[in-house]
């Protein structure tokens, strides 16, 4: 897997429970072999926590030079939060494949003072869904329900369409998503919901294979 990029902002400044769903994402992709590069701000404690498996990149993500020169080589960018990484003007030159993990139907359904504590990240996560579908470049946008710190590959999932309004799902199992989506790159856009249930998927190239399929017939 050439140069798959995540973590556009893992480090300092992210809240806690996002970094958590960040490490579990590159955790993955170490045990996929996959070359992985990381956008962080502290350097020290993502080597420390991951030692020579990822190439660490440091630098301000509103510079422009900088973003260019990280994103040099990079075949594929996951992004496993809703972090505004997209909301500036970036240069995707050579980026093949976004998977973008999105939590704006939890937002949009959040009410009460919940609400005015998501408005933010409501934005951010709209903006990122907005510049993705409008780069032209073939995107993956996984839509999950409330994010749990629960243990991973305990349940199975449900995919039905408005089931991240309502449903859950273990961050292990939502970074096992992102990084099972690399392999799979539509010819244009992917968008699904997913949560915790039922469903048992044995083969995630065939899933994804098969929900490809569909929305290309409906394209």
């Amino acid at each position: 897997m050439e140069h798959p990029i995540c973590f556009p902002r893992m480090g300092m400044g992210v809240p806690r429970m996002r970094r958590m769903s960040l490490k579990m994402v590159i955790l993955a992709l170490i045990l996929k072999r996959a070359r992985t590069k990381a956008l962080v701000k502290d350097k020290r404690t993502t080597e420390e926590a991951f030692g020579t498996y990822v190439e660490c990149m440091v630098g301000d993500m509103e510079d422009k030079s900088f973003t260019k020169k990280a994103l040099r080589g990079v075949r594929a960018i996951i992004c496993p939060a809703d972090d505004g990484f997209f909301s500036e003007p970036t240069d995707l030159k050579g980026v093949q494949h976004i998977v973008l993990l999105s939590q704006l139907a939890v937002y949009r359904n959040s009410g009460g003072l919940q609400a005015i504590m998501n408005s933010k990240l409501k934005k951010l996560a709209e903006r990122d869904e907005e510049v993705v579908l409008a780069s032209g470049i073939p995107c993956t946008i996984i839509r999950t329900g409330s994010l749990q710190s629960t243990p991973g590959g305990e349940r199975g999932f449900d995919f039905t369409e408005g089931i991240a309004t309502k449903g859950r799902i273990s961050k292990e199992d939502a970074a096992t998503i992102c990084v099972e989506a690399l392999d799979s790159i539509p010819r244009k856009t992917l968008i699904f919901e997913v949560a915790n249930g039922d469903e048992k998927v044995r083969d995630w190239n065939a899933w994804f294979a098969e929900q490809i399929k569909r929305e290309e017939e409906i394209q």
